[in-house]
């Protein structure tokens, strides 16, 4: 039995930082503004502060400022919130990405909502939610908007074909489901108290799973041919979905890393080029 194709996201996510790195030296040189994206940290949390590093590094390859606000464990929503309204108000601050997990005691629905929406670049926000699911113009959620490029890339037409999105919070599930369902797939979603999820998985030609739990998809539930994209992060590199059974029944498969991962800085930095253009009016 052959083995499912690789899609590759690290070489894609190359591509897009390249071709917004031309778009951002281009809109430097027309109004002498560099693009700039700020970073809201609470606490440290090391994949958060990974995460941080990796985005800064990009931003540098993409011609994009990376402003880092970092703010103690211990500050309350409050203090956050204002931090936030702060940066909506400044001029120079073209995008914002709050880092999350941000402590239990933050109320991170209203940390969100005081990003204003036209720089939210993460695609956080009531707002952002609401223009993606009515196909309107504004910002996705960047992981589920690198995995729309992803099938893209590889000429997967979701049209007709069954999605599961295995997993709904709001920042990935949910928003992935309703632009698949924007494409025309019919749409289910899983979560912690669906019954029998192997058999769900198996009736899908698109897999999407987001649930943060190491290897729960296996092989066996994989529909031969079907095209899955891995987007959990557990620790040790281990994504949501067993690859080595996987691989061998799916007909498409992101790997971890190298998948989802690098797609979902590609288009937070994409997203701030384009959040800088409309603030620049050009």
């Amino acid at each position: 039995m052959s083995q499912a194709r690789l899609m590759d996201g690290t070489s894609l996510a190359r591509r897009i930082v390249g071709d917004t790195a031309k778009k951002a030296a281009d809109l430097t040189g027309r109004t002498g503004t560099t693009p700039c994206v700020a970073t809201v940290l609470v606490g440290a949390d090391p994949a958060s502060v990974t995460y941080v590093r990796m985005k800064q590094n990009r931003c540098r390859k993409a011609g994009v400022e990376s402003r880092h606000v970092e703010l103690p464990a211990a500050t309350t929503t409050g203090e956050l919130v204002g931090t936030l309204r702060s940066l909506s108000d400044d001029p120079g601050v073209h995008g914002i990405l709050l880092q999350h997990p941000m402590g239990a005691h933050i109320d991170e629905r209203a940390a969100f909502e005081a990003i204003t929406p036209g720089k939210d670049v993460d695609g956080v926000t009531f707002a952002s939610f609401a223009t993606m699911s009515f196909g309107l113009p504004g910002f996705v959620s960047c992981t589920p908007g690198g995995i729309m490029r992803l099938l893209d890339e590889y000429e997967v037409d979701p049209s007709g074909k069954r999605a599961v999105v295995v997993g709904r919070s709001a920042i990935l599930g949910k928003p992935a489901g309703m632009l698949l369902l924007g494409r025309d797939a019919t749409v289910t979603y899983c979560h912690s108290r669906t019954r029998d999820l192997s058999s769900v998985v198996r009736e899908a030609d698109i897999v999407v799973a987001a649930v943060g739990r190491p290897r729960l998809i296996r092989g066996e539930d994989i529909k031969p041919g079907a095209v899955v994209i891995d987007a959990g992060y557990n620790p040790g590199n281990i994504g949501d979905v067993d690859f080595g059974s996987a691989v061998e029944r799916a007909g498409l498969i992101t790997p971890v890393p190298g998948g989802v991962g690098p797609m979902t800085i590609a288009t937070l930095l994409e997203q701030t080029v384009d959040a800088a253009a409309r603030q620049l009016g050009t």
